[in-house]
């Protein structure tokens, strides 16, 4: 083999292994992006999984709606469970508050991809604009859930009578009135334990979008986008955004639909 063409080999490959090329035209940053969501699709996909071995192994409720009190025996239903909305105390609309979050958060996705679609236009306004609407609509959610969080460990006025085994190991039958990781007025302790768990996770996930979604906010406002230009960063963030509001369509069907 003559050095010409050894040399024609060795340029080769390089030219396909030595770094610089992007996979089905995504940058190193959109796959790393990529790679580190298929990891949270792991774990998100284990937890509710989880969820569901623990809800199918309790029976449903079949005595009528009005006549349900919670008990260790059977799952609770989800609506009149989360039934409750802000300033209209005593008022039964089950899962409209839940419907709400949920539509605030699908319409920041919507956002969110107006953002997107004006960073590939490089216009800076419209990206800040609908970035502002999308830090928005997630902080909403964040307090929609703090809220819907702070109603469930008060619970309702009328509370349940559950038997529980404390702190210390004793059986314990008494009147409870909201939720705690021991004992809840809802039903079984894992329908509290699996809430604050999965919503938790969900909602920290959330809290990390809005400071991402402020820090390219603010990046993009003062114009370092342009400098680069490009707003691939406002597309990286897009994608783990819309990751976030997928997982919460799957968590609303899985908890609070059945």
């Amino acid at each position: 083999m003559s050095a010409h063409s050894t040399a024609i080999g060795v340029s080769s490959k390089r030219g396909t292994w030595g770094g610089g090329n992007e996979p089905l035209k995504a940058s190193y940053g959109k796959l790393m992006m990529w790679f580190f969501l298929l990891s949270d699709i792991f774990t998100f996909a284990a937890f509710l999984i989880a969820y569901l071995a623990i809800r199918v192994s309790y029976p449903a409720y079949e005595g009528p709606m009005d006549a349900f009190v919670g008990s260790n025996e059977y799952w609770p239903v989800p609506e009149l469970v989360f039934d409750a909305v802000p300033f209209l105390h005593g008022v039964h609309a089950p899962l409209v508050f839940v419907g709400i979050m949920t539509f605030i958060l699908i319409s920041s996705s919507v956002t969110m991809v107006l953002a997107v679609e004006a960073g590939h236009r490089n216009d800076r306004n419209d990206v800040v604009k609908w970035m502002l609407w999308t830090i928005l609509g997630g902080a909403t959610f964040l307090g929609c859930q703090a809220w819907e969080w702070s109603h469930f460990i008060h619970g309702s006025d009328a509370g349940s009578v559950m038997t529980y085994i404390n702190g210390l190991g004793r059986e314990v039958t008494e009147s409870v009135f909201g939720a705690n990781l021991m004992v809840n007025e809802y039903g079984p302790a894992g329908f509290a334990n699996l809430f604050f768990f999965i919503t938790g996770f969900h909602g920290f996930h959330v809290t990390i979008g809005v400071v991402l979604l402020f820090l390219c906010f603010y990046q993009a406002a003062v114009g370092i986008y342009d400098k680069r230009g490009h707003y691939e960063m406002v597309e990286k963030i897009g994608l783990y955004w819309h990751f976030v509001d997928l997982v919460w369509v799957f968590v609303f069907t899985l908890f609070y639909l059945i």
